[in-house]
C-alpha cells in the first residue's frame, strides 16, 4: 500500500542523509567525495528523468577502490552500502565484506559454491572484496572459478546486488584488465590518495577528542613534524590512517608510564615528551 510505501521512502531519505553526511565529515578524501557526489547527483537526475517518463542511461553500480592501505576504502564501502540503499537502487544497506580466503576453496567446483555462497549473503546489498587483485594470478584455476562465477551472478542478477573490489592501485589496474568481463562491468574507478600531514593530524587529533585527551602546543608541533617525516618518506605501504592509530596507542602507553612515575600530573594532558 502506498502508507508504507512513503515510509520506506522517508526512511531511505532518513538513511541516505546519514550517509552523505558521514562521507562529507570524513577527515581529507576530497576527490573521493567528489567522484561519489558525481555518481549520486548521476543516479538522482536519471531517477527524475524516469519518473517524467524520459529515457535514461543506467550506471553500473560496481565500484573499484584503489589506493594504500588504511586510506578509508571500507569505511567509505559502508558508507556506499547506505547511498544505494537511500537512493532505492538496492534493497537493504548491507555491506558483506570478504577477501580471497572466503572466495577460493582448495579444490576445483568447491570455490564455485565458496563464491556463491559468499553472493548469497551479499544479495540485496554490497558485496565488497578487499585485495581483489589476489584473485588473479598466472595460471590460478581456482581463483578463475571465483572470477567466473563473480562474472555471472553480476550478469543474472544485475539490479540485486553491486560489487566494490579494492586494493593497491597498480595491481587493481592490472586485475581489471586481466579479463574483459571485469573490465567492462567495473568502468568507475575511485582512486583514494594518501592522507597528507595535516590530515593525519586531524585524525590524530579526533583519536585525541575520543578519548578525552588533549594536547599540549608543543606536543602537536611534534606530532605534526613525525607525520611530515613520515609524509616525505613514504612507498607503497605507508599506513595512512593506521600509522596514526598505532602512534596514538603508543602516546598513550607513554602517557600512562610518566603518570606512573609521577601520579600528580594530568590524566588528560598529552605532553611533547609522550610522543615517540
Amino acid at each position: 500500500d502506498s502508507n508504507s510505501d512513503s515510509n520506506s521512502d522517508s526512511e531511505r531519505e532518513t538513511v541516505l542523509n546519514e550517509a552523505l553526511l558521514e562521507l562529507n565529515n570524513l577527515i581529507g578524501l576530497e576527490s573521493v567525495k567528489s567522484e561519489i557526489k558525481k555518481l549520486t547527483d548521476f543516479i538522482n537526475v536519471q531517477k527524475r528523468r524516469e519518473t517524467t517518463g524520459r529515457s535514461t542511461s543506467s550506471s553500473s553500480l560496481h565500484l573499484v577502490f584503489t589506493g594504500n592501505p588504511g586510506t578509508g576504502k571500507t569505511t567509505v564501502a559502508r558508507i556506499m552500502g547506505k547511498i544505494y540503499y537511500g537512493l532505492g537502487l538496492l534493497n537493504t544497506s548491507q555491506v558483506v565484506e570478504t577477501d580471497r580466503a572466503n572466495l577460493v576453496a582448495g579444490h576445483l567446483g568447491q570455490t564455485a559454491i565458496k563464491t556463491s555462497k559468499k553472493i548469497s549473503e551479499a544479495m540485496d546489498g554490497i558485496l565488497f572484496i578487499d585485495e581483489a587483485y589476489t584473485l588473479v594470478k598466472k595460471g590460478d584455476i581456482l581463483a578463475e572459478e571465483s572470477i567466473d562465477t563473480l562474472l555471472k551472478q553480476m550478469e543474472d542478477h544485475r539490479d540485486r546486488f553491486a560489487v566494490i573490489v579494492a586494493g593497491y592501485t597498480e595491481p587493481m589496474k592490472t586485475f581489471i584488465s586481466s579479463n574483459p568481463g571485469l573490465e567492462s562491468r567495473f568502468t568507475r574507478i575511485i582512486k583514494f590518495e594518501d592522507y597528507n600531514p595535516n590530515d593525519l593530524f586531524s585524525i590524530f587529533e579526533s583519536l585525541c577528542q575520543k578519548g578525552d585527551y588533549s594536547l599540549t602546543d608543543s606536543a602537536k608541533q611534534k606530532v605534526l613534524s613525525i607525520f611530515e617525516k613520515l609524509y616525505e618518506q613514504r612507498d607503497e605501504s605507508f599506513g595512512n590512517g593506521r600509522l596514526v592509530r598505532t602512534l596514538f596507542e603508543n602516546t598513550l602507553e607513554i602517557h600512562s608510564s610518566r603518570l606512573a612515575l609521577n601520579p600528580l600530573d594530568s590524566l588528560d594532558i598529552i605532553e611533547e615528551e609522550d610522543i615517540a
